[in-house]
């Protein structure tokens, strides 16, 4: 009877450690992503303002310089509800310009102010 027990007792433990196992293997290549993905996103090369797309868009690297209409004092890229990088660095990723980073300083037409 003293088997059934330990059997019993050490059951729990043995499904408990497989559970972990599992979930841990399934999250291993979820957080290798996540990795991956900042690797990339501090690689991106600076948004040339002579970029087509950014001179569709008066795309300028310091917002003050603007001499679009549209440009409004305060207005900048790390303001705008679209820049997707840390707000207190220079550079960062903009929904706008895929695959390339804005400066934070900067400001073009798509400018959307964060609520």
């Amino acid at each position: 009877m003293s088997n059934n027990r330990s059997d019993s007792a050490s059951a729990p433990t043995r499904r408990h450690f497989l559970s972990v196992a599992v979930k841990s293997a399934a999250l291993i290549p979820i957080a290798g992503m996540g990795m991956a993905r900042m690797a990339v996103a501090a690689d991106l090369p600076h948004l040339s303002p002579s970029d087509p797309t950014a001179m569709a868009l008066s795309y300028v690297e310091v917002a003050t310089e603007s001499k679009s209409s549209a440009y409004k004092a305060g207005d900048a890229c790390n303001s705008c509800a679209l820049y997707q990088g840390d707000r207190k660095a220079d550079w960062g990723p903009c929904a706008v310009f895929p695959g390339k980073d804005v400066s934070a300083k900067g400001w073009c037409t798509s400018y959307v102010k964060m609520s």
